[in-house]
């Protein structure tokens, strides 16, 4: 038998749709939304440096990132 992977948008999709699943008696495995391990390797190295003050303004990001050389 194929399975399905199904995207609910709210809360409220989510509970009925496992409501519906539990009223069928279809066994299904709720999976956790999860990030690759290097997106939560930059996340944390970003949250360091903001807690060690190494942050710049979003002028300074601007002038380093947008313009022309």
């Amino acid at each position: 038998m194929e399975s399905i992977l199904v995207h609910p948008e709210n809360a409220e999709q989510l509970k009925t749709v496992k409501a519906v699943l539990k009223a069928l008696k279809v066994q299904f495995e709720p999976q956790p939304k999860t990030f690759p391990p290097h997106v939560l390797e930059g996340i944390e190295r970003g949250l360091q440096q903001s807690r060690n003050g190494q942050t710049i303004s979003l002028e300074e990001f601007k002038e380093k990132h947008f313009t022309k050389r």
